[in-house]
């Protein structure tokens, strides 16, 4: 049974592909600093395929050692999906030395660290592993929350880099999701910049996480092989590059 690690797992995006990878028949390495939401996760999915960890990663202690703990239980893994992120939705002005520095572990910082431990443990696998990094439509196009368009911004230049980095046992690849409903993120997001994203979508169809967990599930999967180093966009069209 390959193996997934899934941070930020508990709820939102992180919950829906954890279900989703489950269902696949994927073995799942879920993380996140929600107690109760990862209990939640963990009766969705039968007992024999879901490993629970309590984690933190805006603490370096955290997620510097993280992957090679992981790597004391398990022999392989097959892939990484970066999820885990905050979202404050408000002002650069109002932000905090210390929300500063905790945006910056979370969103972009854990990754750089979770990826190359992962990626230096597979890089002599025999089939190709594959990491998954979740930014957002805001690293690309910006956000009134700068701290967080910036550090999503970082992950995309990060995502880029590593392709190469990492290449060729490990691919590397992001998705970037518009307005997704039934987040946390979405319920702090200022109620008038909801409805202009709404008013720009061209599919009407709301996104829910699922619809994200899809696009995760193909870049897990072969069918996404000949694919490195892409930012593949979930936004209904809103947002034409």
């Amino acid at each position: 049974m390959k193996k997934i690690v899934i941070t930020g797992a508990a709820n939102g995006i992180g919950k829906a592909t954890a279900i989703a990878c489950a269902e696949a028949g994927y073995y799942v390495i879920a993380a996140d600093k929600d107690t109760f939401g990862l209990r939640d996760l963990q009766q969705r999915i039968p007992v024999h395929q879901v490993e629970s960890h309590v984690a933190d990663f805006s603490k370096p202690e955290v997620y510097q050692s993280f992957i090679g703990n992981l790597y004391a239980h398990h022999k392989a893994l097959h892939g990484l999906i970066n999820n885990a992120g905050l979202y404050h939705g408000k002002s650069v002005y109002d932000y905090s030395d210390a929300e500063i520095e905790e945006i910056w572990a979370v969103n972009l910082k854990s990754l750089v660290y979770l990826s190359k431990d992962f990626a230096w443990h597979e890089q002599s696998a025999k089939h190709t592993r594959s990491i998954i990094n979740i930014t957002s439509v805001a690293g690309e196009v910006g956000s009134m929350d700068a701290l967080y368009g910036a550090t999503k911004a970082g992950v995309i230049g990060l995502t880029k880099a590593n392709a190469w980095n990492f290449a060729p046992r490990v691919r590397v690849n992001a998705v970037s999701p518009a307005l997704i409903r039934n987040t946390s993120i979405h319920d702090r997001i200022p109620e008038h910049r909801r409805k202009e994203y709404e008013r720009q979508e061209l599919i009407k169809d709301p996104i829910e996480p699922e619809g994200v967990a899809d696009v995760v599930m193909f870049l897990l999967s072969d069918h996404s092989r000949h694919l490195t180093g892409k930012v593949i966009a979930v936004d209904n069209g809103a947002y034409p590059r």
